[in-house]
């Protein structure tokens, strides 16, 4: 082994290359590879910190800043403590950062607003048209959307300046959606000129954390900047195509970049004892090549795969998979009831199933445009569940009526200051808010756990809270409407399909509030487990990754057919045939991301139909020694 690889300064020089990129007189882009542990952050501070000493008075001067795109709020706290706050760093999510680019350009928001609701306006009156039945459930629904986008069209007219949160529900008349905010910033990076000099004055530089995973409208307006404006800008790109998890991120980043792009790759892994390393360099060996160099003082680490009958009691397994782990690491921690093991399962379906909300989740998940933001959990259907309502209940159970009139006083429209200014008699006004407070939280009175449709309903009768358009919708619906509803059913024979958001949404609106309960507490990392999904960027001294696509019920990944117990689809074949993009390739890198997130010692209980099936195909992969592999 030559020396530079025993050294632990291995990496140092792309510190370097990435700081070259940065000269004002001469930037360039870059598209850095940084695999699992390799220190990433650690660079970008590292480099950053060294601009700041020398062109942070000149920024400052001309009021300029560098923005780091990162992929969490979480994320980006770190980096800006790590940074010392300082102001010439504008770090934020995606979101937030989109929003600063156009909050202040009220005229051509209205615009392209005006364009989008009518295209929407026409393609809703058109499938309208073609209805045999306006009496349908579909057609009632599509007819109070139509409604509600012409009200908002001429609602644009009053509008002298937009709002939004990037972390919020957003559904105030004057307020854009999250999908909006990232259409509009990227229509205009990409058609208004000025745009692109306005942000390439202000942010000579931008870097975008996690880049395989950001949005691909606006990546791909970054990058039509960065060809129009490359003499005065930098557009720095960190991330992992084998790290890709979410369906809207750029699939071939990093590939076919321009040959002036700077290609910097990191390749010593600071998180992971060696045997770890060795076993995610075979999983991405035949998709990239790939490798990883382990710290000098690692020690080899423990890597053990159970392959499980499906029909087992799971939790039992689970418990003495864990103690055999105690026995093979001599570490006590990996105990059965230690809370010093990281559960990582395929999906939260697995969780959902486990700590009873699957009847919330699974409905939505079913819904392509909402799996993104229920996974993260800033589903904004939800959110007035989330976010006001369960908030006020554990309050009421407390008895903690400061806690109450709080939350009330933040959300409520009858105590924002525009009401209260309208409003002559205030005591009125706060009595009424009152009544309708203890009406809606009576609903828990007795230990009972009341519908999500009957908390709704309330809410919809007081005007207690906003609520998202849909729900407006689907509370606004008469008496009558709600009886002849319930007779209709949508079958693949039927003439139209019932709009699949709604329909989604009637079923959750059936379930009981204490599913809210359990998913708040699943998103809220207090429970025992976590995905494989949601782990990216986290690590864990002792993981034991659970495999069990029956469970998942998922469809976008699929161990059966990554492992061979389960054949390949007319689809699959296809897509492999055509060098598109497969179930067995998502999978494959979530399973590169999920055993890369453990330090010292690993578990993968993979559960299946047919152990000898699994069993040999793994043996071929050459993944595990076979004394590392054990069936049960």
């Amino acid at each position: 082994m030559s020396k530079s690889i025993l050294d632990n300064t291995l990496d140092d020089i792309v510190d370097d290359q990435i700081y070259q990129c940065f000269k004002p007189t001469d930037p360039k882009s870059f598209y850095l590879f940084a695999g699992a542990g390799s220190g990433k952050t650690r660079t970008l501070v590292n480099v950053l910190s060294k601009f700041k000493n020398e062109f942070g008075s000149s920024y400052k001067l001309h009021n300029q800043k560098i923005a780091i795109i990162t992929y969490t709020n979480a994320a980006a706290d770190e980096i800006k403590h790590r940074l010392e706050f300082d102001s010439i760093f504008y770090v934020s999510t995606i979101h937030s950062f989109a929003w600063e680019l156009i909050k202040t350009l009220t005229t051509d928001i209205k615009k392209w607003l005006v364009s989008d609701l009518n295209t929407s306006i026409s393609e809703l009156q058109e499938a309208q048209s073609k209805s045999r039945d306006l009496n349908n459930k579909t057609s009632v629904d599509r007819a109070r959307k139509i409604e509600s986008k012409q009200k908002r069209l001429i609602n644009l007219e009053q509008i002298s300046k937009f709002v939004y949160n990037p972390n919020g529900d957003n559904i105030s008349k004057d307020s854009l959606n999250h999908t909006e905010v990232i259409n509009i910033t990227a229509y205009f990076i990409q058609s208004k000129n000025l745009m692109q000099n306005i942000i390439v004055s202000k942010f000579p530089i931008i870097l975008i954390d996690e880049s395989q995973d950001t949005k691909k409208e606006l990546v791909d307006a970054l990058f039509a900047l960065q060809q129009n404006k490359k003499k005065c800008f930098s557009l720095g790109l960190f991330g992992d195509t084998m790290q890709r998890i979410y369906s809207d991120g750029k699939e071939d980043l990093g590939n076919n970049l321009p040959s002036e792009w700077v290609k910097p790759a990191k390749k010593m892994n600071h998180r992971s004892n060696k045997r770890i390393i060795k076993l995610i360099n075979e999983i991405r060996k035949d998709v990239d090549g790939q490798e990883q160099i382990p710290r000098t003082e690692k020690t080899d680490g423990f890597v053990r795969l159970f392959i499980v009958d499906r029909t087992s009691a799971k939790l039992k397994v689970e418990e003495a998979i864990a103690e055999k782990m105690a026995a093979i690491t001599k570490d006590s921690k990996w105990g059965s009831k230690n809370e010093e093991v990281m559960t990582l399962i395929l999906e939260h379906h697995m969780a959902a199933s486990r700590m009873n909300f699957f009847e919330l989740f699974e409905p939505l998940y079913k819904v392509d445009k909402f799996k993104t933001s229920l996974l993260d959990g800033t589903l904004s259907h939800l959110n007035v569940f989330t976010k006001i309502v369960l908030p006020l209940v554990e309050a009421h159970r407390e008895n903690d009526k400061f806690s109450i009139a709080r939350i009330v006083k933040q959300h409520s429209m009858f105590l924002d200051k525009k009401s209260l200014e309208k409003e002559k008699d205030q005591f009125e006004n706060i009595k009424l808010v009152n009544e309708s407070v203890n009406k809606l939280l009576s609903l828990w009175n007795d230990d009972k756990d009341p519908k999500l449709i009957e908390i709704l309903e309330v809410i919809k009768d007081s005007s207690l809270f906003p609520l998202h358009n849909i729900l407006n919708i689907i509370t606004s619906r008469t008496k009558e409407e709600k009886e002849k509803f319930k007779l209709q059913v949508n079958t693949d024979e039927e003439e139209e399909k019932f709009d699949d958001t709604i329909e989604a949404l009637d079923t959750v609106l059936q379930t009981t509030f204490s599913q809210i309960e359990n998913y708040s507490i699943y998103l809220s990392d207090k429970s025992a487990f976590t995905t494989h999904q949601g782990v990216k960027g986290l690590e864990y001294a002792r993981v034991m990754v659970i495999i069990d696509d029956l469970e998942a019920r998922g469809f976008m990944f699929s161990y059966d057919k990554l492992f061979g117990s389960k054949e390949l689809t007319a689809g699959d074949k296809k897509n492999i045939d055509e060098g598109k993009e497969t179930g067995i390739d998502r999978t494959k890198r979530l399973f590169y991301v999920a055993c890369s997130r453990a330090k010292e010692s690993l578990a993968i209980v993979a559960y299946t139909d047919n152990t000898a099936v699994v069993k040999e195909n793994i043996e071929k992969y050459g993944w595990f020694h076979e004394s590392e592999i054990e069936v049960l």
